[in-house]
């Protein structure tokens, strides 16, 4: 992407499409972001003719676990967010598309206390759909449904991030509010479900990374972002107050809403591509500095 070209990160106020636009403006490319908290609905960009060489589509409704488990109709109305990109992708031809699914996509039958396995691209089977982790994960498989129905020159390319996390994001998903917690000192120190649940936590820089890489490459089968490397809730909170400085006493809020017990990539096809080069110790450190 040496050239500079237009590109429209829709969801830019969001925490993946801000760190989308910074990304893409650094390597010196046209960014115009769109977000509903602006006043813009993407659906009116989607609707125009005009001609964008790359589209990075975040605009979706979603507010963490809470959201996902409380309010599914809401997360359901992604769809047609959805809808109108491939729409878009179909009049306008862009020449790459980045559609970001989600770890959520998989069988949660791979996803269980008993009887887990790291992810690997190849569980998903979009012409035997099984069931994925509540309404957010058939949203994102009807959205990679439809995006393996784009005829044309454009080039959609399909993330599934694991826990994506960063200093910046907010408290309605884990990394966020543990790091608010972390430096508040709180104590005890809150952790819904009983901590033993395991994510696979990738900074976002790599996951920006990756999604440059993918475009150079024009690489577009579906693609797991994540270490492969298992950390459970507990361990998190023990890490994020350590590099804070103090040592709490962890609460865990089995009552709380924590989705599968075990979420961690095979990240065998990512290294083809891009290696994370941020680990977890690094990116708490980065959060409380």
């Amino acid at each position: 992407m040496g050239v500079p070209v237009k590109v429209l990160v829709t969801g830019s106020a969001g925490f993946l499409g801000r760190h989308a636009v910074r990304t893409f403006e650094a390597l010196g490319h046209q960014v115009t972001g769109v977000d509903i908290t602006a006043g813009i609905d993407c659906r009116y960009v989607y609707d125009s003719a005009e001609h964008f060489d790359i589209v990075l589509h975040f605009a979706a409704i979603v507010g963490g676990r809470a959201i996902i488990d409380g309010n599914p109709l809401a997360v359901a109305q992604t769809i047609a967010l959805d809808v109108a990109l491939f729409n878009y992708t179909q009049r306008v031809k862009p020449r790459h598309v980045v559609y970001p699914s989600s770890s959520a996509a998989y069988p949660i039958r791979y996803q269980q206390r008993l009887g887990h396995a790291r992810l690997r691209e190849q569980f998903i089977n979009l012409r035997k759909p099984e069931q994925p982790d509540a309404m957010y994960g058939w949203v994102k498989l009807t959205g990679e449904q439809m995006a393996a129905r784009v005829d044309g020159p454009s080039s959609v390319h399909i993330i599934r991030p694991m826990s994506g996390y960063g200093t910046d994001q907010d408290t309605s998903y884990p990394f966020g509010a543990f790091l608010a917690r972390a430096q508040a000192r709180a104590n005890p120190f809150d952790i819904w479900g009983d901590g033993t649940q395991v994510r696979d936590w990738v900074h976002v820089d790599d996951i920006m990374a990756t999604i440059v890489k993918l475009i150079d490459q024009d690489y577009t089968q579906p693609i797991n972002v994540g270490t492969g490397i298992p950390t459970d809730f507990t361990t998190l909170a023990t890490m994020m107050a350590g590099a804070v400085g103090y040592t709490p006493t962890i609460n865990p809020l089995p009552d709380k809403p924590t989705g599968v017990h075990w979420r961690v990539a095979d990240p065998t096809a990512l290294h083809q591509i891009h290696t994370p080069r941020i680990d977890l110790a690094e990116g708490i450190r980065r959060a409380v500095c």
